[in-house]
């Protein structure tokens, strides 16, 4: 379900975020780290994404579909193989701090770049084989079947068109994942998001994952 929460501010909306997610948007603000662009905060234990302006006002939640494999990096030079031949076991959506811009797929659709080098990208949830169920996936009501993904974000159609697409369509902006498989302020160290960042310029390589 999409959620729009323009009077929100810093994580607290009508479906309120994990302690996490609101902690690391309130300090995004009051360190500036953000430099006045537009963030994103992923929330991969509860499957989640949101959306804040550049002043840290929450726009807009939702559900989002995650790399099958759990873990907070992704593998040495994974951007550049093709997608039939990476392990289930590598199919990691990384944790980290990246600076994200629109741009294209290799079939010409808008995607927002967020790990270009690693091929990581948030766009609306692709069709996939039937055995995936990625739709049911993301409209079901737990997290629990949300890891389905070679290690791209997939969210819903509506909140992409709606809330993501024009965020970022004349500024590039900050989408923040948590980790998973570290303490917030061990992976980021005392909240100093200088580690794991990406770049998102380009056409972009492969396929959407």
């Amino acid at each position: 379900m999409v959620v729009a929460c323009h009077t929100a501010y810093a994580g607290v909306g009508p479906d309120p975020a994990s302690s996490k997610v609101s902690n690391l948007a309130h300090w995004v603000i009051a360190s500036h780290d953000n430099d006045h662009m537009p963030y994103v905060i992923i929330d991969k234990v509860n499957a989640e994404v949101f959306l804040f302006d550049a002043a840290g006002h929450l726009q807009a939640a939702a559900p989002a579909l995650l790399g099958l494999a759990r873990g907070d990096r992704s593998v040495k030079g994974i951007g550049d193989e093709r997608m039939s031949a990476i392990r289930p076991q590598d199919r990691i959506t990384p944790a980290g701090r990246f600076v994200a811009s629109l741009g294209r797929d290799p079939h010409g659709k808008e995607i927002l770049w967020v790990d270009y080098k690693d091929a990581i990208a948030l766009h609306p949830v692709v069709k996939g084989t039937p055995q995936e169920r990625r739709a049911e996936r993301l409209a079901s009501p737990t997290s629990a079947d949300n890891r389905i993904s070679y290690g791209c974000i997939n969210v819903p159609l509506v909140f992409y068109r709606k809330f993501i697409s024009p965020a970022f369509a004349h500024t590039s902006g900050v989408v923040y994942i948590l980790p998973e498989e570290s303490s917030v302020r061990g992976f980021f160290g005392s909240y100093k998001l200088g580690a794991g960042t990406g770049s998102s310029t380009g056409p972009g390589p492969n396929t959407v994952r």
